[in-house]
């Protein structure tokens, strides 16, 4: 399904493209990056392979029909995106079929405009035509921002990842 939704100063969130998947992996490599330096022990660190490695992942996602990429673009320049996918039952989650979202990204030098929060909205609005009654996500424990923007839409912690090093 393309959905767009236009937003003020000729913002739009659309569906991802095939034409979009490079500048995608570059953004997925940043969220990895990003994870990284929020706790280096939990989240991996990107290596010289990481955007052809996320651009390839993204890419095969654009085909999935279970999957759901959105891009925010404005002036044909892309600003961040949301990936998620609708996923049947889960008993390692302990949970029913819902759209579970993976990924939010929006370039460093665009946050806190809302863009974020498009994005958001655009694919909570894509699962529940879907058909799906619940969406679960993640975010690091140190992102708060995240999370403030998480709560404002209604959503509200249910598990807390917690991670041991196994070191001598």
């Amino acid at each position: 399904m393309n959905r767009a939704v236009s937003a003020s100063n000729d913002l739009v969130i659309r569906t991802a493209s095939p034409l979009d998947v490079q500048v995608l992996g570059a953004f997925g490599t940043l969220l990895v990056a990003l994870h990284h330096k929020l706790d280096p022990q939990r989240f991996i660190e990107t290596t010289r392979t990481t955007p052809a490695n996320y651009t390839g992942f993204l890419e095969r996602k654009i085909s999935d029909p279970n999957a759901m990429l959105f891009v925010a673009e404005q002036g044909g320049i892309l600003l961040g995106y949301v990936y998620g996918e609708m996923e049947g039952h889960d008993y390692m989650s302990l949970r029913g079929p819902a759209g579970v979202v993976h990924d939010l990204f929006v370039d460093a030098s665009r946050r806190r405009e809302g863009i974020g929060r498009l994005l958001i909205v655009t694919i909570l609005s894509e699962i529940k035509a879907r058909g799906a009654q619940r969406v679960v996500l993640s975010t690091a424990h140190q992102n708060k921002t995240a999370q403030q923007l998480l709560a404002a839409l209604g959503f509200r912690a249910t598990m807390i990842e917690m991670t041991r090093e196994l070191k001598d």
